[in-house]
Parts: structure tokens; sequence; C-alpha cells
């Protein structure tokens, strides 16, 4: 049986939940799927606690010096001094691993992992065959290294970014981000509204902040949907933070909106809604178009998402709200004007690349092939 390493980490859900999707398909064909989240498995899990509070912290917090951060690694060659060795972070147990498991294929969904086999790649002089799978609709600097088989991205302003970054224009593939299946059926949203009891004539906005949903303003997108004088339905997501929740609660008391904790079954929401107010994460984004669902896009964190969210804008497929009143003028003129909702669907209907994990697989099982004999 093939055997592919999947390398991850736990910085925000994306990155795991594109793990996830190319594992569930390499195990669909046949294959075995080995997922490894690289600082809590190579590095240490101590290191992964401290690091991803820091990183919670500053996204909470202080989300501009993460921004800042951001750009100046974006400034960075991916090897740079002032990187202090991020590529070489877990590759002594990277490099064991590789030798115990010999993986006939590695998939990575995050940066730092991507960079460790890179490093391992110029010393070893061969390996297995690497595919790198950029999670977010934006290139960044510290996913590029010249021992990178393979860059698989989110769309074609990703790529050429790569290229005009130095990547070879044979080692960029256009697939798209890997989501579940159920959000690639793109389930009807009639059905949708029938099974979750939802009225059929009256909007439906959905709105979220990723996982840990304090690190977005689900707290304003709350007082603004309570407000509205039409009728809609409001549906607040506030993911695995329990006191947000319960905050969100307190807050709508008395109104017609309804707060969730944590949805397993999202699809169902984004197929049945009229609009989703969210941040733009790179996961969330790939997940809408997939589902062809109109975004507007609030409280969205400097770095990658606010780089997506420009990526989302100049595709014609997300309004941005920049404050408050900004929020309450948009979302008035969407529920409004079901032509503009409809002028944000059609570019997503080119654009949605529903079957990218398939594609991605596919690309890594033929490397497979291609590195040995059967097992």
């Amino acid at each position: 049986m093939r055997r592919v390493l999947i390398l991850t980490a736990s910085y925000g859900s994306g990155h795991n939940e594109a793990a996830r999707c190319v594992a569930a398909e390499v195990a669909r064909r046949g294959a075995e799927p080995i997922v490894v989240d690289h600082f809590r498995d190579l590095v240490h899990p101590l290191f992964d606690r401290a690091t991803r509070a820091v990183y919670l912290a500053l996204l909470r917090r202080l989300p501009s010096v993460w921004g800042l951060a951001y750009a100046l690694g974006d400034r960075l060659a991916s090897d740079s001094p002032l990187t202090f060795g991020a590529s070489r972070v877990g590759g002594r147990r990277l490099a064991a691993l590789l030798e115990r498991l010999a993986p006939d294929a590695v998939v990575t969904v995050h940066a730092t992992p991507a960079l460790a086999m890179s490093a391992l790649a110029r010393a070893r002089r061969r390996g297995p065959p690497h595919t790198t799978v950029v999670t977010d609709f934006v290139a960044h600097s510290q996913w590029i290294a010249p021992g990178i088989d393979r860059y698989c991205v989110a769309a074609d302003e990703v790529g050429h970014d790569l290229v005009a970054r130095g990547i070879p224009r044979e080692r960029v593939v256009v697939t798209g981000v890997p989501v579940r299946t159920e959000f690639a059926s793109a389930p009807d949203p009639r059905e949708m509204r029938r099974a979750l009891g939802l009225p059929a004539e009256v909007p439906v906005v959905l709105a979220m902040a990723g996982s840990w949903g304090s690190v977005g303003r689900l707290p304003d997108v709350a007082r603004v949907l309570a407000r509205i004088r039409r009728p809609v339905v409001g549906i607040l997501v506030a993911g695995h933070d329990a006191g947000l929740r319960a905050s969100l609660e307190r807050l709508v008391a008395g109104s017609s909106l309804r707060v969730f904790g944590f949805v397993p079954d999202l699809h169902r929401l984004m197929a049945a809604a009229d609009l989703v107010v969210t941040k733009a994460g790179g996961m969330t984004l790939a997940e809408a178009m997939a589902v062809e669902v109109p975004l507007l896009f609030y409280g969205s964190l400097p770095g990658q998402e606010r780089r997506n969210e420009r990526f989302a804008a100049s595709a014609g497929v997300a309004l941005v709200a920049r404050g408050r009143p900004d929020l309450e003028r948009l979302l008035d003129r969407a529920l409004r004007d079901p032509d503009l909702l409809e002028h944000l669907r059609a570019p997503m209907r080119a654009r949605r690349r529903p079957d990218a994990t398939r594609a991605i697989v596919d690309l890594v099982l033929a490397d497979c092939v291609r590195a040995g004999a059967p097992r």
C-alpha cells in the first residue's frame, strides 16, 4: 500500500481542515495517509501550546503586531537569518520520521513544515516527492523555497504571484483549496432551508468568525442584525468559544437572532444562507465559493486575512466593510437588492473549484507511481 505523509500545524483551523480533506481522499483511493502536526509531534507539545497561545493572544489583543510580522516575513527570503532558523524547526525529527516511515510522497499544508522539507531536500539531495498546498488566496515569501517540488494554489492570481517571485511555472498547479465533500456538492438552498426549518421567503444572514469566534467581531454583527427593521433570519455561530457564545446570547436576548456554538455541519447553514458575514479566512472563502453563497467580510485580521479579502473583492465575490457604519450600509443594501447578491454569485460559479481535493490527490498519487514500484 502506498503511504502519504501529510504535515500540518494547528494555527487556525484551515490547515488542519485541509490536511483532513487530503487524508480522507488518499484513504478513499486505497493509499495510507499519515497526518502529523509538525509543531506538536516533531518539535514539542509544549512548544506547540505556547506558540499557539501567543499567536491567539496577538490576534485577539494586538492584531496590528501580527500584521506587521506577516508583512515583514513577506519581505524576507525564507532562509534569511532574520527568520531565526524557522526552516530548521523540527527538521531533525522530521528526517528521522521520513527515514522510519519511508513515505511514497509528502504533502504539506503549512509553511513551516514545507520549509523544513525543503531544507532536508537540499541537504539530502533526494527524498520523497513533496507537494505543498497553499491554503490562502495569496502568495507569501515564507512558502517559497527551492526544494519544494509542487505548489497547489487556490487561484490563478496566486500562481502568477509565485511565478513572479521565482518559482518555475511547471511547479505551480492551480487546484483550489481542498474542502470537504459536503461543501463540494453544493447543497440546494431551498432543500437546506426546509431541512433546517427556516422560512423560504425571508432572507437568511449567517454570521461567523472562524472556529474561535472571539478573534473576530461577532458582537458588532449581532448589534447590527438586531437593529434591522426588515424581516431577516440572523444566525450567529461562535465556534468553540463558549464565553463568546454566552456573551452573544445575552446580547441578542429578546430578539429573533439565533446563536450556536461549534457547528459540525456548517455546510448546511452556509447553503441555506443568502449572505455570510465573516472574516476572510482562506478556508472560509473556499467553502463559501464552493456553495456559491455571497460574502460580506467584516473584522478580517491584518496579514493573510486582509490579503484574502483584497483577492475576494477584486474577484467580485465579496463585499468588504471596514467599520460598523460600512457594515450597516452594506448589509442593508445586500438585503434590499437581490441583484447585488446574484452579482456576487456569478463570479463564484466561474471560480469555484469543488474538486480541489481530488485534483491534489491525483497529482500526489501519480508522484507515488513515478517514485517507485508498488508496495
